[in-house]
């Protein structure tokens, strides 16, 4: 009796060790990447930008005429000595520059739309939030890699191919960002 309860607890002892064992060897190796239509995976989006411009013109043109004459002699000693003188000057000067940066740290999960026939995987996905009536919406597509999608599921946003990324904001704070109906078609005449 005690061999069978010795033997019953041996196989028990072995049957926990392989199911533990071999479902974390399983687990190991059996990623859960987004790989079908349908499928979600997590874009971890890290874009900065900066950019800067600089121009600068200067012109400088000048003419000068001058004429003059003396007085007179003998019987035009009377008439006054003339001179005449004209000139003409352009100048112009100019000025550019411009500088222009950008920031953007997120995390937004995409839905994959379509699987290309080279196995490349479409993605959309978009991410609403909302704090006193405040809305901040990011949206994100392009084309993935499937080996570019990290073991967790994730992709950094620069492995996207053709990514559009939107950034945008709906309420009062971003409506008084803008500049009035006025200065708007003031800007646009002008």
């Amino acid at each position: 009796m005690k061999k069978k309860f010795c033997l019953i607890g041996i196989f028990i002892t072995v049957f926990c060790f392989y199911y533990v064992f071999a479902g974390s060897i399983y687990s190991m190796y059996n990623d859960k990447k987004a790989y079908t239509t349908d499928d979600i995976l997590t874009v971890i989006i890290v874009e900065s930008a900066k950019a800067g411009s600089e121009s600068g013109t200067s012109t400088n043109k000048k003419n000068n005429i001058s004429l003059q004459a003396q007085a007179g002699t003998g019987a035009l000693s009377f008439l006054p000595a003339m001179g005449a003188s004209a000139g003409n000057g352009v100048d112009y000067g100019g000025k550019a520059g411009t500088t222009r940066s950008g920031n953007l740290v997120a995390k937004i999960s995409a839905r994959v739309v379509k699987v290309l026939d080279n196995g490349n995987l479409v993605i959309d996905g978009s991410k609403v939030v909302e704090i006193n009536d405040e809305k901040e919406i990011i949206k994100i597509s392009g084309i993935v890699r499937p080996q570019d999608i990290e073991a967790n599921n994730t992709i950094y946003s620069y492995n996207i191919a053709d990514a559009q990324i939107t950034y945008s904001g709906k309420g009062v704070v971003h409506t008084g960002e803008r500049p009035g109906l006025i200065a708007r078609i003031l800007n646009w005449i002008f």
